[in-house]
């Protein structure tokens, strides 16, 4: 599964909801009819306990996938609303959802430099000398560059600069990343 998106909280009384994008294609994944699989995180800090249900008393859970009726742009998030969800209270118990579609289903990009977020985790992190540094746990799209979360061969984790400088070569198929890397990069 690939993560393309999470919850945020309600917009307004309707039911809709604003939407965190976590994907480089927002205008391809999110169309009107898009299907997503939901995954409620475990540190959730929202009760997805009783909500303003279908029928009242009935507990509110938290649907397998959601259907996409609309969505707008607004100060970088999207305004979205889910077929079934109406209600302030129930988008409030969509709160902190992640929406996931299967990674199966998409294409590879065109461009040879351009890689999934779920392609590059688990690969092996090399030093052009060759000597293992760890492995690829995430990445996280922060605003000035990509960044390589390290799960480091020794303990503990590490960020890399997802920048052509200091990783020249990625390995999909070799299952590696080499990375050159300035002295004390993995100390901070």
């Amino acid at each position: 599964m690939l993560v393309v998106g999470q919850i945020g909280k309600p917009h307004g009384i309707r039911g809709e909801v604003s939407v965190v994008v976590r994907t480089d294609e927002p205008e391809e994944r999110f169309t009107s009819g898009s299907v997503f699989i939901t995954e409620v995180p475990r540190d959730r800090r929202v009760n997805a306990g009783p909500a303003a249900a279908p029928a009242p008393g009935v507990p509110f859970e938290v649907p397998k996938q959601l259907v996409l009726e609309s969505i707008r742009w607004h100060q970088g998030r999207g305004i979205a609303v889910f077929e079934g969800i109406h209600d302030r209270n129930v988008a409030e118990a969509l709160r902190g959802v992640y929406l996931q579609v299967d990674s199966a289903d998409l294409a590879s990009p065109e461009d040879p430099e351009e890689f999934h977020d779920h392609q590059l985790i688990g690969l092996r992190v090399e030093s052009v000398d060759g000597s293992s540094l760890g492995t690829v746990q995430r990445i996280e799209h922060a605003p000035a560059s990509d960044l390589i979360v390290l799960a480091k061969t020794g303990g503990g984790t590490a960020l890399i600069p997802f920048v052509t400088a200091m990783v020249p070569t990625v390995d999909v198929a070799g299952g590696r990343i080499i990375v050159d890397l300035p002295e004390g990069l993995l100390d901070l």
